[in-house]
């Protein structure tokens, strides 16, 4: 359901279009002639993903991700504003762009300030605005912007959907997961959609500071809950029961980092991956909160 939608449900404010007794039986009229024609955005997405913008690579990684099970589960649709927090290289981007792009939607990439950088995250700035700003034939209208650092995601109250996916742990040790979230509540329309995909702590005994990777499902509800969120549902989408969560070196011990040692970059000759290659992708929670709508004042649930 769109915001504007939700909104109009939510305020009881939906009015009959028809008059006069008019509705069983008869023909239908142009406009339900055209809703009814609406594209089905499941086959949408998947025509992206076969898209030849993608590598095989990255297709292959889509059995562990299941992206378009994932945005369907958002909500997401093809004229929305939409962000995505910390988009990295852009697995996602290159599918929710070009989705956005059949509606005339708009997509922000909120990740780092340049201002004061490392080489190597503005080489990833420049690569980032490169591949998506520099090609809207392919992804439309993609605009970068920064979380936190002084900077804003998104106009406030102008985004339908913010997501972000396995990032929470990085804001844990950081610090800053509670001030993103905070961010993400002003940026998002009333009645918006804050979506969140992070690698599922729950049933381990782990340190809850991000060092592992993974991340606690009260933890993450907690943080929207202070923000002003409030909890719509969960998926089972990205689940993985295979994922034992007591690997050596973290969520990063499993594809894709394969991670063999506790220096990136340094491996160790004898480490037998197999065990770990066998689960997979981690385990995943997938979760849906929404931003209350306000009317004079009062929240409505």
């Amino acid at each position: 359901m769109r915001v504007a939608d939700y909104l109009i449900f939510g305020v009881g404010l939906l009015a009959l279009t028809a008059c006069g007794g008019e509705g069983n039986g008869t023909a239908k009229t142009a406009a339900q002639t055209e809703e009814a024609a609406e594209p089905d955005n499941g086959a949408v997405i998947e025509t992206i993903l076969a898209g030849d913008h993608r590598s095989a690579e990255e297709r292959a990684r889509d059995a562990h991700r299941h992206p378009a099970e994932t945005l369907l589960f958002f909500g997401i649709e093809p004229d929305m504003t939409v962000v995505e927090a910390w988009p990295g290289g852009g697995w996602y981007t290159q599918i929710i762009a070009p989705y956005l792009k059949t509606g005339g939607g708009v997509f922000y990439g909120a990740s780092f300030s340049p201002v004061g950088a490392s080489e190597r995250v503005r080489a990833s700035l420049s690569a980032f605005e490169k591949m998506y700003v520099g090609k809207p034939d392919v992804y439309g209208d993609v605009r970068m912007t920064i979380l936190g650092e002084g900077g804003d995601i998104a106009p406030d109250g102008a985004a339908d959907v913010i997501l972000t996916f396995r990032n929470i742990h990085n804001w844990q040790s950081r610090g800053a997961a509670e001030a993103y979230f905070k961010e993400f509540y002003d940026a998002l329309k009333p009645g918006g959609v804050l979506g969140v995909v992070e690698h599922r702590a729950d049933g381990a005994d782990l340190p809850r500071d991000g060092s592992s990777g993974y991340v606690y499902t009260d933890d993450v509800m907690a943080l929207a809950e202070t923000a002003g969120f409030n909890f719509e549902g969960a998926s089972e989408i990205n689940a993985n029961a295979k994922d034992t969560k007591d690997h050596p070196f973290g969520v990063w011990t499993l594809p894709p980092v394969r991670r063999s040692s506790e220096m990136r970059g340094r491996e160790v000759s004898d480490f037998d991956r197999a065990p770990y290659d066998a689960i997979g992708e981690s385990d995943r929670m997938t979760l849906k909160f929404r931003k209350p709508i306000a009317i004079d004042g009062a929240l409505l649930e």
